[in-house]
């Protein structure tokens, strides 16, 4: 081979190695870049998603077995992504002799995210879990399509002096036969259209409204609206109510609901908790309404199963004491329960964020 040979060689083998690396970078190109933005956003969606579910869940559990409900929340997620290259090309010529060529090529890719975790503590723990519901969040996300029945279910101690179901270390007491028919009738107004929430400024204080149509509706929502002013002790002729927060109402054009707070709803939650048998009997969890145990006139809220196996097919699950728990993906009723009440934290949430300790761990 001739010196000519040898380099035109050279700049061949150069050129396939250039080729090679560019073409290895343009099949990871899709991984960086705006290309990735589609993919990354629905997985860490789903992954917060499922986390979060799974936080609660556990929490839910946690207090059934007299541990302390922990809420940690997800600050910041940094993603960074790290893409070299490089190729190489060398070789000798010799003169009437053989001639060598080494191709060499490297390509490195990695995805290095940090994560930073935030404890609910001090006041917004306070806030977000002990402080009762504002009566009127509770409406407003009911005039926003959560359904009327399972939210006052979970949410309400009372409405105009009728008692909800009540969780105690005593045991649960039933609610007023009462309260679950004005959570039936609330519903079939809430479908009709014909209940909604409103703020009336009469010129020296704001008034949270609830407001009643009696005009343009069905007759059998008509009949709905009249049996549920009769429940309330409602003045039959007056179509604008004030929503109070108070055990009873002043008057009747008052609305007046005691709510429970983030906390009493999992503590309410909690003792449906199908929990291991032999936990009850050791004390090592609060009794409650167990599997195959119903108590008359109470209306269950969520069903959370438990086995020593992991399930096959859960909306969400977790592993605690030695234990899965989890709540069966064809369970629309418990599955809602559970997105009422992270809903319903989250509305909570609307203040500013404090200067409170963070954790932050990068996940190589």
């Amino acid at each position: 081979m001739d010196d000519v040979e040898g380099v035109t060689m050279a700049r061949t083998l150069l050129c396939f190695s250039c080729g090679v690396a560019l073409l290895t970078t343009g099949c990871l190109h899709p991984k960086v870049g705006p290309q990735s933005l589609p993919r990354d956003r629905a997985l860490y969606s789903v992954s917060l998603s499922d986390s979060w579910k799974e936080q609660t869940l556990l929490n839910i559990i946690k207090v059934r077995y007299a541990d302390p409900p922990v809420f940690v929340d997800i600050g910041n997620i940094v993603s960074s992504y790290t893409l070299a290259q490089n190729a190489s090309v060398g070789g000798s010529i010799v003169p009437n002799g053989t001639s060598q060529a080494v191709l060499g090529g490297a390509l490195t890719f990695s995805n290095s995210p940090t994560i930073t975790y935030t404890p609910l503590t001090g006041n917004a723990y306070i806030k977000g879990l002990i402080t009762p519901l504002p009566a009127t969040m509770v409406f407003a996300g009911i005039q926003n399509g959560l359904p009327a029945d399972s939210t006052l279910l979970s949410s309400l101690s009372s409405i105009n002096g009728l008692r909800n179901q009540q969780v105690t270390l005593k045991g649960i007491t039933p609610a007023d036969p009462n309260f679950h028919r004005v959570r039936e009738l609330l519903r079939e107004i809430q479908i009709s259209g014909a209940i909604r929430l409103y703020v009336k400024d009469d010129g020296q204080r704001q008034t949270s409204i609830l407001g009643l149509r009696t005009s343009d509706v069905p007759p059998e929502i008509q009949a709905a609206s009249r049996e549920l002013r009769t429940l309330l002790h409602l003045n039959p002729d007056v179509a604008e109510f004030t929503l109070v927060s108070a055990p009873l109402p002043s008057n009747d054009t008052e609305v007046a609901v005691m709510t429970r707070s983030i906390s009493g709803m999992i503590q309410n939650m909690a003792a449906q908790v199908e929990v291991p048998s032999e936990h009850v009997a050791q004390h090592r969890a609060f009794p409650g309404v167990e599997a195959g145990h119903e108590l008359p006139g109470i209306v269950p809220m969520v069903r959370i199963h438990s086995s020593k196996s992991k399930p096959d097919d859960s909306f969400v699950g977790v592993y605690y004491r030695n234990t899965w728990f989890w709540i069966d993906d064809g369970d629309l009723a418990s599955k809602t329960s559970m997105v009422q009440l992270m809903q319903l934290f989250t509305m909570m949430d609307t203040g500013p964020r404090e200067n409170i300790p963070v954790v932050t761990i990068p996940a190589r």
